[in-house]
């Protein structure tokens, strides 16, 4: 049987036998971490020294001593996780309300994790669906309503964007749309529509990806699992509001009944999209949600997507890229992601970017054309031809930040529930 080594939170340096500026050292049953840093830096620290330990492959860890406040412990276990999710931690010493918050980020953010993290055979559109219901249904049974809108029944309804991507896979594409409203009454107004690209999986259509760019494609539902898991840990920690909730599901695959180049999509709301390139499949999947969310008059619509791999070229994998024509409200979503020690960053929006995604055939096209055009840009500008009212009450998140192609400092391979605490806080913040 493995023993459980002490954490130890030190403010003295490691003696030199551990190396310069050490981090971790080890005494009989006991890991020390020497941390002089404050604040943000202090809890990066932690996460270093927790991510160092996983590697080492020590799986059982106990913190003992000083310092473990709410915030330190999240640090760590954000460190210590990993893919295979075969680490032990036990947390000690927090009161009985940290420990509530500390067990409400670990419900949510590892089911954010670990769902981005399964495989394409695992998670499909139907099954992300019936996932998030069962997720949130468990937090707030009488509170939950929602159905799945799958296959022909997508095109039954209108929701032609969903169904258009994902007709070329034998997993029916599907929309999950689910309403938490703890009132009770049918009239109580949405506070809150939350939006999610959930492209299971994405070859890139007839637009075919590389295959280094396809491996980590199974984590392109990114924005659909961020968002069930930014309202669970809102709903865990007493959401009071009515949100609803649009998960955009399908799997990009390449068959004869693929959507192709040159096709043109007639949306519900009378926007008509060529497609240009079948590997920009979220924003088309993303109009059907941000759609049926305008039709609820919600106070603040969100949407979050992986949607660009300009946005990760701007701005790394640390970041999550946020984008708004209202200032204020991407004001609103900084402020929210750096009281919740996450990272996000604006990039710019404006509408004039709306007219770079011109089309000689359809209203617009599901790409820019022309040299030196904002991808990530004209992609949120895409999105806001289907918002209503979107120069006051939208935000887009684009997930630049959601997962890691290869471990680092901070954090192992894979999802990293970047951005969930971030949204969460808007949830309870908005009004």
């Amino acid at each position: 049987m493995t023993a459980v080594l002490e954490l130890v939170l030190c403010a003295k340096p490691a003696d030199a036998v551990w190396g310069d500026k050490a981090l971790v050292s080890f005494a009989n049953n006991q890991v020390n971490i020497h941390i002089s840093s404050e604040g943000a830096e202090r809890l990066q620290d932690i996460q270093k020294a927790a991510r160092k330990l996983d590697a080492q492959g020590l799986k059982q860890l106990a913190t003992a001593g000083e310092g473990w406040d709410l915030e330190a412990c999240w640090a760590f276990y954000q460190g210590y996780y990993n893919a295979k999710q075969d680490n032990q931690l036990l947390i000690t010493g927090l009161s009985e309300r940290d420990q509530q918050r500390f067990d409400a980020l670990k419900t949510a953010i590892d089911w954010t994790r670990q769902t981005i993290n399964l495989g394409p055979a695992e998670i499909y559109p139907k099954s992300l669906c019936e996932s998030a219901v069962a997720l949130l249904s468990k937090l707030a049974p009488q509170h939950i309503s929602y159905q799945i809108i799958s296959g022909e029944a997508l095109l039954e309804q209108g929701w032609v964007g969903i169904y258009q991507v994902g007709r070329g896979s034998s997993q029916a594409p599907a929309m999950l749309e689910l309403d938490y409203n703890p009132s009770g009454k049918v009239d109580e107004p949405v506070a809150v529509a939350l939006v999610g690209k959930g492209i299971t999986f994405d070859s890139g259509g007839y637009s075919l990806k590389p295959s280094d760019g396809m491996a980590m494609m199974k984590s392109d539902m990114g924005g659909a699992a961020t968002v069930t898991g930014a309202l669970a840990l809102a709903i865990a920690s007493g959401l009071n509001k009515r949100v609803k909730l649009y998960l955009c599901c399908a799997e990009n695959l390449v068959s004869g009944d693929a959507y192709k180049l040159g096709d043109v999509i007639s949306y519900k709301n009378g926007v008509t999209v060529e497609v240009l390139n079948t590997d920009a499949e979220g924003r088309l999947v993303l109009a059907d949600g941000l759609i049926a969310a305008s039709q609820d008059k919600p106070g603040l619509i969100i949407d979050a997507a992986t949607l660009t791999g300009a946005a990760k070229m701007a701005l790394g994998r640390d970041y999550n890229a946020v984008f708004g024509f209202a200032d204020e409200r991407v004001h609103e979503a900084l402020q929210a992601a750096k009281a919740e020690y996450e990272k996000a960053w604006p990039l710019p929006l404006e509408p004039f970017h709306k007219g770079q995604i011109g089309s000689a055939f359809a209203d617009i096209a599901n790409i820019s054309s022309g040299e030196g055009m904002a991808g990530a840009s004209t992609a949120a500008a895409f999105l806001a031809h289907f918002v209503e009212q979107a120069e006051q009450n939208w935000l887009h998140f684009d997930l630049s930040g959601s997962y890691q192609k290869a471990a680092n400092g901070l954090w192992a391979t894979g999802a990293k529930g970047h951005g969930v605490r971030t949204l969460a806080r808007l949830l309870s913040d908005a009004s």
